[in-house]
């Protein structure tokens, strides 16, 4: 595998998980989630697959982290350990409010790192 096709995996990989935590959480309201474990425990997995993929992107890839700093890698992993490390003492609004707020934007960020178009179209 080339090293290209490695970086469009690891944005694959974390556009993917981004959209799976906002399709977990469309149409739910926060009370809802509050109260459902298994959403809690799904929308929890998709930030670890997410951050994971970001994690190799900064290790592998430590120029294309830098030259997006609009991405907020260093957030994607912290919260990747605060799921992991202390997962009972999560703040489930501060997830659901990532989820409603900052994913659709990451994906958006991805997809233009994944897709850049030319000046001008």
């Amino acid at each position: 595998m080339t090293p290209e096709e490695r970086l469009l995996d690891n944005l694959i990989d974390m556009e993917e998980a981004a959209r799976e935590a906002i399709g977990f959480l469309q149409e739910v309201s926060f009370e809802a989630f509050e109260q459902d474990l298994l959403r809690q425990r799904a929308v929890a997995m998709t930030f670890v697959l997410l951050a994971t993929a970001a994690a190799r992107i900064q290790t592998l890839f430590a120029d294309i982290a830098t030259e997006q700093p609009e991405i907020a890698w260093s957030k994607i992993r912290g919260l990747r350990n605060l799921v992991v490390h202390q997962y009972d003492r999560l703040d489930w609004r501060i997830i659901w409010d990532t989820v409603q707020s900052d994913l659709p934007k990451l994906v958006r960020q991805i997809d233009q790192l994944r897709h850049p178009h030319i000046q001008g179209e």
